[in-house]
């Protein structure tokens, strides 16, 4: 059904979106960067709580700490093929680099396990404003070479890696698919799953881009919400174009593994992510790309109450399947 336009919005919304966005402005629609930060991630966790997917199967889950922040290891194989060789998922969450862990996108990454088969491997990365950039991608990049390893705790042996991400971990998985596409010493990556990815975070792209400019307002994210997750995490004097904070103004490298890129039209972050789906395809990549329209950032995270979301973790997991090796 073609998407139509809520009362108190001007932007059209999809049919099984519209309660959770009604839903929003009866609690006064008040934005996530309003809030202070130890309440936005109390909001954030009872939301994607409320809002996450059940199971009718549930794999193993074990948590590790490596250095200084945890990963979640969600086995879905049987007991007696544990030890055989398999492709394994890395699982980097959003939330803004300052509000997302294991508990937020828990749901989303036992929902790729079951599906898949694969094992999925989330690391819940440092945040800011404790830790500003790069502890998140450092953090990120440890954690690959970690899974790479199989001698370290996790117990299993990665015949290749895709690598998937929501917004700021839409961001991570993009750098870290740039940065060790060719790297001998992790797994060989098999694919890129970039779910509304964060790949311009330069102060003319946050006052001038056009979804930006068109999302400004009566979402739980807009354009405001953006340039607070932004200014949190990134130091004042830091130059925000280097490549692994905004990967869409490089070059990108040749042989990069197929890519699935997701946008949402409802977002502030929309108009890059097409953008960055055409960077990929003019490095030669394999690209699949879905723009979809009438829903609103926060889409997988609220996939337990919105069809369409979990309609697109099926999606993603045939993807990761195709591309496995």
């Amino acid at each position: 059904m073609s998407p139509r336009r809520a009362a108190d919005t001007a932007r059209p919304i999809a049919d099984d979106a519209l309660g959770a966005v009604q839903k929003f402005h009866q609690a006064g629609a008040v934005s996530f960067h309003h809030f202070d930060i130890p309440e936005v991630r109390e909001k954030y966790r009872a939301s994607c709580a409320a809002n996450a997917l059940t199971e009718s199967s549930e794999p193993d889950v074990t948590d590790h700490d490596v250095a200084d922040f945890r990963v979640r290891v969600y086995e879905p194989r049987p007991q007696d093929t544990r030890t055989q060789p398999t492709p394994v998922v890395l699982f980097l969450h959003g939330g803004g680099w300052l509000m997302g862990d294991l508990d937020t996108h828990h749901s989303g990454a036992r929902r790729l396990a079951v599906q898949s088969g694969f094992p999925v491997v989330a690391v819940d990365y440092r945040l800011a404003p404790e830790h500003p950039y790069p502890a998140a991608v450092d953090d990120c990049r440890q954690a690959l070479r970690w899974l790479s390893d199989a001698g370290q705790p996790h117990g299993v042996t990665a015949t290749s890696i895709s690598i998937l991400g929501d917004s700021a971990g839409g961001q991570l998985a993009a750098v870290l698919s740039n940065e060790f596409h060719d790297d001998p010493s992790v797994a060989p990556l098999c694919s890129q799953v970039l779910l509304y990815p964060i790949v311009d975070i330069t102060r003319q792209r946050m006052s001038e881009g056009a979804s930006y400019r068109r999302v400004s307002d009566g979402f739980p994210l807009v354009a405001g919400t953006m340039r607070w997750f932004v200014d949190t995490y990134v130091p004042e004097d830091q130059d925000r174009s280097v490549p692994d904070l905004s990967p869409l103004l490089h070059e990108l490298p040749e042989g990069l593994p197929p890519a699935l890129v997701i946008t949402v039209d409802n977002d502030p972050l929309a108009d890059e992510g097409g953008d960055y789906a055409a960077a990929l395809a003019r490095a030669g990549c394999d690209v699949t790309y879905r723009h979809l329209r009438g829903y609103h950032h926060g889409l997988f995270t609220s996939a337990g109450a919105i069809t369409r979301g979990e309609q697109e973790f099926t999606r993603i997991a045939d993807f990761l399947r195709a591309t496995a090796f």
